[in-house]
């Protein structure tokens, strides 16, 4: 029997843990990449599934690249690659908003996404055969105030999904845009506001979002598919949440 290999980028907590339990679940192999090499090892030990681990900054392209070419020949042919790596900082508006919380959010949610994308890719073309699922975000379509940097960088993750599988008509290679809204239980607003536990709870409070299971679930389903669909973009919101369409200000006058 033929085991797929699924590499996912973020590995470590939230959603990237949550995808990888499912995913072992369902008989991939897998590569785990993120920075927090004891993490990933306790990670790989709790699968019933053989994992690789790559401990590294996906921003370190160099060390990244070195340890993808050193990977086993095992976990050589990746079958889905789940560029799910990436980070908000800050909800400031954009005039008092950190420069290097913006060229930190461009370059991670961005350049290091597509990076990754493009080591890979060619092994997939050349056997005909994978699948990419990046992880958006409802910010790329929604803007709300604060948003800015982060919303432009999820858009850019929504538009480069869409054109790569332009780029791959005729092939059997799937792309898929993930935009979720609110999801708890992560350490994504931990991050957003550089260790502020209450900022970052009341995020949360007297809300029933999302949880990375849920988003896991989706993604193993997409995986899943038959290799003729392609799911373009899924969009996902809890229902304690909608679009608030467009505000207007009365008190310019």
């Amino acid at each position: 029997m033929d085991v797929k290999t699924a590499l996912i980028t973020g590995a470590s907590a939230g959603l990237g843990l949550a995808t990888a339990t499912r995913l072992s679940k369902a008989g991939y192999q897998l590569i785990l990449v993120a920075r927090r090499e004891s993490k990933l090892i306790e990670l790989a030990n709790s699968l019933e599934t053989d994992c690789h681990v790559i401990a590294c900054d996906v921003n370190n392209f160099e060390q990244l690249t070195a340890m993808l070419d050193a990977r086993p020949d095992q976990f050589k042919n990746i079958d889905l690659l789940l560029n799910n790596a990436g980070l908000a900082l800050g909800l400031s508006t954009a005039d008092k908003s950190d420069w290097n919380d913006w060229h930190t959010m461009i370059q991670t949610n961005c350049m290091a996404l597509a990076f990754l994308t493009r080591q890979i890719l060619p092994a997939m073309v050349e056997r005909n055969k994978g699948h990419i699922i990046n992880l958006g975000s409802i910010a790329a379509n929604y803007a709300y105030k604060g948003g800015n940097v982060y919303g432009a960088s999820k858009a850019f993750v929504e538009q480069f999904s869409i054109n790569l599988r332009a780029d791959l008509l005729g092939t059997q290679i799937r792309v898929t845009n993930i935009a979720p809204g609110l999801i708890g239980e992560t350490e994504f607003s931990q991050v957003r506001f550089h260790g502020d536990s209450e900022a970052a709870g009341a995020v949360y409070a007297n809300c029933d979002a999302l949880r990375p299971d849920d988003i896991a679930a989706s993604i193993e389903w997409i995986a899943g598919l038959p290799k003729h669909v392609n799911i373009n973009q899924l969009e996902m919101m809890p229902t304690c949440q909608a679009p608030a369409g467009l505000v207007i200000d009365k008190t310019m006058q």
